[in-house]
């Protein structure tokens, strides 16, 4: 019997057939050098005090040293510079309190890496060397649970893989997609606006590999076993080194077959089976997240029966929330959450800004043409940036909003309170929501949007990347009249609100109810144990409104966030909120 299990030799055969024994037999190789780490490892089932923080590694660094990323390739001679900036970032996280309510660190790609701020991988198994060292993840890892990307669909071109494949070295001849130019890919869904294939001179002559995101970033060939087998070693070896949620890049895209869309296709989904069968066999208590920036049936694919992914981003929800937010109308996103589903077992990575812009895919049969353009709009109109997809004809379509999500949230004249109190009303909702949330690093500090980062490194996402000096950022966050400073006061109370209360566990129930006003999102969260229940009240609108509560809160209700108490119809400001707990519910809890 394999040391894989049955499960585990079905995927393989369905996936290299007549190889899978051989197959299987180099995965137990990688499973029997990780185990003895992964077995040592402590994994805690996500609960209500799950939130994660997602950042990059040198987001904060000494102010002397700043810069915006670190040199691409690296230079292996270049030591850390002291502080490093994984300590600063620590440092920073205890500084403001922060540390006590956030339990894991999501380190966006931190190894070398030659561009897409980290996602062109040269080397997985180095940090980089500006960044810091694994003895300095590993003390982040002492205070903060970790979340490690996997790049697993592209490396870098100059990545010692890629590398031999130029110099017609065995195995990596085999590692990448060659086609021929003159080929039909109509089909293939692009999720950018560049050429699919790149020429490239190797010591066979000329060819040209497959790309999906840059020429910088060359695709990985899946037929080849022996890719598949490296890349779940890179995965074992994140989880040995302390990773308890694994972020799964771009893996819609894994597989190609020529005449196909090559997304989603059935080998990719059985690669994801394959990944989880293995780690809940050998680290029990990983969570495997999917990065799929595509419409919402598609993205809830990944959850299999099941039996893939734990958690899948929601994707929908941050466009939503500004398409509520720029209408005053929550229905669109009212109606997304009344149809929502987790398999048993599965939850959703609920977020509102990222590394990435704002994608608007995910809008896909949830909003009208019209609301769709309206929002494209505002984004230019608050100085942000739309990035673009090539369609199958041809032609360009919006893919992306590049702006931070405070501007986004804006408007026209809005004085710092009331552009507090609309940013924080995207977010309350969303660390409501079931599942467990995750926070960008630019959120808890209301950064604006950064022209000069796109100037200086000329692609639109660098709008939403600023790095900050140390004593740069406590200026920021000790000034009481700015909004860092209000943004992330209000964030600690909305944190410890949400680690107070098991309603929020991310296996407690939620129930959406329709309420008057229209403009008023109203969503109930249920702890299973206790039955105890809060209700978010959230006010997408300028004017203040009455809400009419329905039993037990129309009784007695307490709001958990201001101490008020009352009874009968609930006030709502502008674009205010109240999380509500019906009196009696707590009397017995």
């Amino acid at each position: 019997m394999s040391l894989l299990g049955e499960a585990a030799l079905d995927h393989l055969r369905f996936l290299y057939g007549n190889q899978a024994p051989q197959v299987a037999r180099r995965m137990e190789q990688v499973i029997l050098r990780h185990r003895d780490a992964l077995a040592a490892r402590e994994r805690p089932p996500l609960s209500e005090h799950d939130a994660v923080l997602i950042t990059y590694a040198d987001q904060v660094q000494e102010d002397s040293l700043l810069r915006q990323g670190p040199s691409a390739p690296p230079r292996p001679e270049v030591p850390p510079p002291e502080p490093a900036p994984l300590e600063m970032l620590e440092r920073f996280l205890h500084h403001v309190e922060l540390d006590g309510l956030l339990t894991t660190v999501h380190l966006l790609p931190f190894f070398p890496y030659s561009s897409d701020d980290g996602f062109s991988v040269i080397d997985y198994y180095q940090v980089h060397p500006e960044l810091g060292t694994w003895d300095h993840v590993a003390c982040l890892g002492r205070h903060f649970q970790l979340m490690f990307d996997l790049v697993i669909n592209h490396v870098s071109r100059h990545s010692e893989w890629f590398q031999g494949y130029l110099r017609g070295e065995e195995p990596y001849t085999r590692y990448f997609i060659e086609v021929d130019p003159g080929t039909d890919l109509s089909q293939v869904v692009r999720p950018r606006s560049l050429p699919l294939l790149t020429e490239v001179e190797t010591s066979r002559g000329r060819r040209w590999v497959w790309t999906t995101f840059s020429p910088d970033q060359i695709d990985l060939n899946y037929h080849e076993p022996e890719v598949l087998v490296q890349m779940f070693d890179v995965a074992f070896f994140y989880l040995a080194r302390g990773a308890r949620i694994l972020r799964l890049d771009a893996i819609a895209y894994l597989w190609k077959e020529l005449g196909t869309p090559c997304i989603h296709l059935p080998q990719t989904h059985r690669v994801v089976k394959l990944l989880r069968v293995l780690v809940d066999r050998f680290a029990p208590g990983t969570v495997l997240l999917t990065e799929t920036n595509v419409p919402h049936r598609e993205n809830v694919s990944y959850f299999g029966r099941g039996d893939e992914a734990h958690m899948v981003y929601q994707f929908s929800l941050p466009p939503l929330l500004l398409d509520a937010l720029l209408n005053q109308d929550p229905g669109p996103l009212r109606r997304f959450l009344l149809g929502l589903e987790a398999p048993p077992g599965c939850t959703f990575f609920n977020f509102t800004a990222s590394h990435d812009g704002v994608g608007v895919r995910p809008l896909e049969g949830l909003v009208s043409q019209e609301r769709f353009d309206r929002l494209v709009q505002a984004t230019l109109d608050r100085g942000g940036k739309v990035s673009t997809r090539r369609m199958s004809d041809g032609t360009d379509a919006p893919y992306e909003l590049n702006i931070t999500y405070f501007d986004a949230t804006g408007a026209p004249g809005l004085g710092t309170q009331e552009h507090v109190q609309r940013f924080l009303l995207t977010q309350a909702v969303m660390l409501a929501l079931q599942g467990v949330p995750g926070i960008y690093f630019h959120s808890l500090v209301a950064t604006p949007n950064y022209h000069q980062g796109v100037r200086q490194r000329g692609y639109p996402r660098a709008i939403n990347r600023r790095k900050y000096g140390y004593r740069e950022l406590l200026r920021l966050v000790e000034n009481a009249q700015g909004a860092p400073r209000l943004v992330l006061e209000q964030y600690r109370r909305l944190l410890a609100l949400r680690r107070a209360h098991r309603a929020f566990s991310p296996w407690a129930g939620q129930q959406v109810l329709e309420l008057e006003p229209d403009c008023v999102l109203a969503l109930v969260r249920q702890c299973p144990e206790t039955g105890r229940q809060v209700l978010l009240l959230a006010n997408f609108a300028a004017q203040a409104v009455q809400v009419q509560v329905p039993a037990p809160w129309k009784n007695a209700w307490e709001d958990l966030l201001r101490g008020e108490r009352g009874q009968g119809a609930v006030p709502l400001p502008g674009f205010g909120f109240r999380f509500l707990e019906p009196q009696q519910s707590r009397k017995t809890s």
